[in-house]
């Protein structure tokens, strides 16, 4: 929010500078973004009249003008702006004067005619953005005066960003309460008398929802020819406003000076009462930028007997606007619940002065004093006659007066240091609460109706912390037990798995917990994905019930930047429909990985083979062994829609299923536009976090013998079944089984296979002679035999 200091100052005028003033609202939380002059640098700038005018002799676009102004004689000034007239005051840049830009005016000759001086528009002197012609002052002023001293340009513009709870400093009147405060000195703000009505004229209002107080009043007569006074428009000019109509720009002031959002209707478009109520579904209104809507029936309007009006608290329609042949208005103030307005102005693309206060919160109790206001000025400017004040209230839709109580205790508690009762009462009184009791351990304060961010005792401490200035808040070094937690071995960090992928070349993302609904029935078509209500988006509408879519999508925006090689691994949540989670979903801590493109990094010492399904395994399997034994896992041919039929396996753990690895199906591989195989892999954290306490085994002194066995089986056989079944089969003494070798082709079956498997024996407290190792061999031939039909090569 933009505001004049000059103005501020009119309501309170500390003895600080402007920096200093900036400095002590921003340490209060309402922090100052800029500071800028209100117009540019100038010098040499006078008010001039123009009293003669006659076109150029050689120029049909410029004229010549007899100015006033610059001594006790006429100046002689060409010029060519197309308001140029007799009569007309506008501002003079004499011989000799430097305007923004250190552009010096000097004697000039156009066309053949001298010039003494410059007649200039609002965006020469950097004082506006009106350049369709010369600037027009009011005839007030006098010729010859200093323009920076008539208009008052000695002036800063000081921006504000306020928070969203602090919508009472929305207004001049909220600022000053706060430099008020801050600087211990009074409030002096304008007298606001009712106006006494002179007509009977008034219209009801009924209330049916989301309003809590409606005030109107019908002004009769005005002539709004009438043009806004130069200090009016100067104000709102400072804030950001343009003038429009003296109409429009009392409402627009009352906005600014406090903070309440006003509108006007011209009395004869009204027909019957005022009706505030909820849209119909698909009623139409067309707003006063010319933009149609179609309304929904959550959004509030203000109608007449025929049709909608305006949207309530965001914008008015056309159809009932203000225009050049007005001759009577009703003026509207009204207190709509911030809820009722929040998101609507949004929900139609668009976004106002008035939406953005009723969205945080007015004064609920400032509607008729912020009518008087705008009738004053409205008869002052454009004549007339006023109504009476037409007050309807809602008490279901008005906030409830609070209460608050502030102990003394808590005060030196919360702020580290205990502060004078005289000093307390000063700053919360002066921020508009009242004193309802006091005893000996505290006080309790009526919250003002302006504070909609005051509710609990913390929020009391809050303000006296802000106040009383954070800078002043005694230090204390902060003092805690901090005792050292004992490390469970049994459970491995998560950080530890992420380290080691890590450390493996692979790097983490961390994508949304939302995905497209496509990619997300690409990668589980079974699952019934929760739809989100309001998404961020259209691609990001579905909660993820894996984490494969949004690495896939890392992925893809890494390949269509010409990256050939991707690792990435992401932690976190998946969403998965059913269970006794909130909405009725099972928050699933899942560990996922991707893997794409060439095996090693570019380098003149490593090859260009392309990464595997093997590659991805023995990664996992690293990521597995830091738990426990491998063997604790088993991996088992599996089925998944997004993977490859004969490049998948199901991971399992204790004869449950924990996860997934594979590469992608060729149709999933497309629809992605990966031109190379991409391989995943995605298990449950809770499976792969836990692992077993080391112990230590002696060991063995004696020697290792080693049996390598070549056994011929169908195709269909697994390794891991063949190792699962020998180890059942040798015995205690077998203490390493490895599969070395895998052959079909010549001399084999074309419906069977050679596995070769590596026996390693050892006793820990003898020798093992060649008779147990042979009975060992004997033994898990005959169960291969049995169970596979295995024979040796």
């Amino acid at each position: 929010m933009k505001i004049s200091e000059s103005w501020l100052r009119e309501w309170v005028n500390p003895s600080v500078s402007t920096a200093e003033l900036c400095e002590q609202l921003t340490m209060a939380g309402l922090e100052v973004d800029g500071i800028e002059a209100v117009a540019g640098e100038f010098s040499g700038v006078v008010v001039g009249e123009i009293v003669e005018i006659e076109q150029h002799p050689d120029a049909d676009k410029l004229r010549v003008c007899a100015v006033a102004g610059n001594g006790d004689t006429l100046t002689q000034v060409v010029c060519g702006a197309t308001n140029a007239r007799k009569g007309i005051k506008v501002p003079f840049a004499t011989v000799g004067a430097v305007l923004p830009g250190n552009f010096k005016i000097k004697k000039a000759k156009l066309r053949g005619v001298e010039s003494f001086g410059m007649l200039c528009s609002q965006t020469e002197l950097q004082a506006g953005d009106d350049d369709s012609g010369l600037w027009e002052l009011p005839q007030e002023a006098e010729a010859g005066q200093c323009l920076r001293e008539f208009l008052s340009l000695e002036d800063k513009i000081i921006e504000v960003d306020l928070t969203p709870n602090r919508a009472d400093c929305l207004g001049v009147s909220g600022i000053a309460r706060e430099v008020g405060v801050l600087n211990s000195c009074p409030v002096n703000a304008p007298q606001i008398a009712p106006v006494k009505a002179t007509i009977d004229d008034q219209k009801q209002a009924s209330i049916k929802a989301g309003c809590g107080r409606y005030v109107s009043r019908i002004i009769r007569n005005i002539d709004i020819t009438r043009p806004s006074p130069l200090w009016l428009q100067e104000r709102l000019r400072r804030a950001g406003l343009r003038s429009i109509d003296a109409v429009v720009d009392v409402t627009n002031y009352v906005l600014l000076e406090l903070g309440q959002p006003m509108h006007a209707f011209d009395l004869a478009k009204v027909s019957g009462d005022i009706d505030v109520r909820m849209a119909k579904q698909g009623e139409a209104l067309t707003l006063l930028d010319g933009q149609e809507v179609t309304l929904k029936d959550d959004t509030l309007v203000i109608a007449d007997a025929n049709q909608a009006l305006a949207i309530a608290g965001i914008m008015g329609g056309l159809s009932s606007s203000v225009t050049k042949t007005t001759c009577d208005i009703i003026l509207e103030s009204a207190f709509f619940e911030p809820a009722i307005i929040a998101g609507k102005a949004r929900s139609y693309g668009l976004h106002t002065d008035s939406s953005h206060r009723f969205e945080r919160g007015v004064d609920y109790e400032l509607q008729v004093q912020a009518i008087e206001r705008a009738t004053g000025l409205l008869l002052d400017i454009v004549g007339g006659q006023a109504g009476a004040v037409v007050e309807e209230v809602n008490e279901a839709s008005l906030p409830k007066a609070a209460s608050v109580t502030l102990r003394r205790a808590k005060i030196a508690e919360g702020l580290g240091f205990a502060i004078d009762d005289e000093r307390v009462l000063d700053i919360l009184l002066r921020l508009g609460l009242t004193l309802k009791a006091q005893d000996d351990a505290g006080w309790t304060f009526g919250v003002p109706s302006h504070r909609f961010d005051i509710d609990i005792e913390a929020d009391l401490l809050e303000e006296l912390a802000r106040i009383y200035g954070y800078n002043n808040l005694p230090v204390t070094s902060l003092r805690a037990d901090l005792p050292i937690l004992p490390i469970n071995e049994v459970v491995t960090p998560l950080a530890r798995l992420r380290e080691s992928l890590v450390t493996q070349g692979y790097q983490e993302v961390i994508t949304y917990s939302f995905v497209e609904p496509k990619l997300q029935a690409l990668f589980d078509p079974n699952a019934d994905a929760v739809q989100l209500l309001n998404p961020i988006s259209a691609d990001l509408s579905a909660m993820r019930t894996s984490l494969l879519p949004g690495l896939a999508t890392a992925l893809m925006h890494n390949v269509n930047r010409q990256q050939p090689r991707v690792r990435i691994f992401e932690a976190g949540l998946t969403f998965v429909p059913g269970g006794t989670g909130p909405a009725g979903l099972t928050q699933e801590p899942m560990l996922a990985a991707l893997l794409y493109g060439d095996r090693f990094p570019e380098g003149w010492a490593q090859g260009k083979e392309k990464s595997d399904f093997f590659d991805l395994k023995g990664d996992l399997e690293r990521l597995l062994s830091l738990n426990g034994p491998l063997s604790d896992y088993d991996f088992q041919a599996g089925v998944h829609p997004a993977l490859h039929p004969g490049q998948t396996a199901t991971i399992h753990k204790a004869g449950r299923q924990i996860g997934i690895i594979g590469a992608l199906h060729p149709s999933t591989q497309r629809a992605l536009g990966l031109e190379e195989p991409c391989f995943v892999f995605e298990v449950e954290q809770s499976a792969v976090l836990g692992g077993q306490m080391p112990t230590f085994t002696a060991l063995s002194k004696y020697p290792e013998v080693r049996r390598d066995l070549a056994v011929v089986v169908d195709r269909g056989v697994s390794a891991q079944a063949l190792q699962d079944t020998v180890k059942e089969a040798a015995g205690d003494a077998l203490i390493n089984l490895k599969v070395f070798d895998v052959y079909s082709g010549k001399g084999i079956d074309p419906l069977r296979k050679s596995v070769g498997l590596g026996l390693t024996y050892q006793h820990p407290s003898r020798t093992l002679n060649d008779e147990e190792i042979n009975a060992s061999i004997a033994a898990v031939m005959a169960e291969l035999a049995s169970m596979f039909n295995a024979t040796l090569r």
